[in-house]
């Protein structure tokens, strides 16, 4: 399996329904509010064998309010 984060940047007052949209859609396994530059950040565990730049385009930046994202890639868990 393969983690990777995604921090979300969201249009104003629509934080709330992106989330929503998120769980909605059962693709990331935690999502968190958090302070600073963006508004969300999410947890997704995808098989080896599927591409992140896909999921992403077309699982994750299809959710309406979704103004900007930032990918983090993970290598090792500690």
């Amino acid at each position: 399996m393969q983690c990777f984060f995604v921090e979300f940047q969201c249009k104003l007052g629509q934080a709330y329904s992106v989330a929503d949209e998120i769980a909605n859609r059962e693709i990331a396994s935690e999502i968190y509010s958090v302070s600073g530059q963006f508004d969300l950040m999410a947890k997704f565990y995808i098989e080896d064998d599927v591409d992140i730049g896909r999921f992403i385009a077309e699982r994750v930046h299809t959710v309406p309010g979704i103004e900007r994202t930032h990918t983090i890639l993970t290598f090792k868990a500690f």
